[in-house]
């Protein structure tokens, strides 16, 4: 089974890439297929690549029904906010 799950640009990179944030682990992904994305926004991730930018209440809604599920964390330490996002 295939899952693509929410988690928060934290950073443009150079050419189609950002750096995202998912449970306190940062990785970097492609945006060769999204346009428009910037830091604070979500985007629903698979393999590598950012598929679609998210709502906000749509990401938290789903990262809270993952977290029920015991497939991550809590909620409130899945998502950090666009102005902890800017933090180093």
């Amino acid at each position: 089974m295939c899952l693509a799950i929410p988690a928060l640009v934290v950073e443009l990179l150079e050419g189609d890439a950002c750096r995202v944030e998912l449970g306190g682990i940062r990785k970097e992904v492609s945006l060769a297929l999204v346009d428009g994305v910037a830091v604070g926004d979500y985007v629903i991730v698979h393999v590598g690549y950012a598929l679609t930018r998210l709502d906000p209440d749509e990401a938290a809604e789903t990262l809270a029904l993952l977290a029920a599920a015991g497939e991550l964390a809590p909620a409130d330490d899945c998502a950090a906010t666009p102005s902890q996002a800017k933090q180093p």
